[in-house]
């Protein structure tokens, strides 16, 4: 997908880059802020790409250009990989945690054991400002690219599987992108 040269300098500012103040004094490296790359000119526009092991979403505009974001993704075990289509977006999105999540983490998640309560839209929600439901054959994965709560996930890998953005980030990639936009995750 990307040239060696492209991914290995990218790899390199993001451990010499001094990190920039952000707001509520989180400081984001600015290697994960959003920013024009050059991308294999074989790559179809109009689809998203992410490489979860460098922690980066590229939105491909153009014949060898992209729109490229930091993003946090699944830990181990818990990751999202394949081909996907955004059959649905939402803005402040309600979320609730699957049976799994439930069952893994009891204590994280015991206000919504053994009832039906969904968490509304808003600043608090795991999902944050904007979600992108991703679905394989017609049929939701229950993976989403969203944005979070929890800024100082980006660049890790510490998810429960699905791919968080800074919430301002994923306003920007909402309104460049319509359903039927095509996912790969690498």
């Amino acid at each position: 997908m990307l040239n060696r040269r492209t991914f290995v300098a990218a790899a390199a500012a993001s451990l010499a880059a001094p990190a920039i103040a952000r707001a509520q004094g989180f400081q984001l490296e600015p290697i994960y802020m959003p920013q024009t790359v050059q991308v294999k000119s074989s790559l179809a526009p109009q689809q998203i790409i992410v490489m979860p092991r460098a922690h980066f979403l590229y939105f491909v505009e153009a014949p060898g250009q992209a729109r490229r974001y930091g993003v946090g993704v699944g830990r181990a075990g818990l990751e999202f990989q394949g081909d996907a289509i955004i059959e649905v977006k939402k803005e402040w999105p309600t979320w609730r945690p699957t049976d799994e999540m439930i069952e893994r983490e009891p204590q994280t998640y015991a206000r919504f054991k053994d009832n039906d309560y969904v968490q509304p839209g808003g600043p608090n929600n795991p999902l944050g400002a904007r979600a992108l439901y991703l679905f394989q054959n017609g049929r939701d994965t229950f993976y989403r690219i969203h944005g979070t709560n929890q800024p100082s996930s980006i660049g890790r890998s510490v998810s429960n599987g699905c791919i968080r953005m800074i919430n301002d980030h994923v306003i920007d990639l909402y309104q460049r992108v319509p359903t039927g936009t095509p996912v790969k995750v690498l």
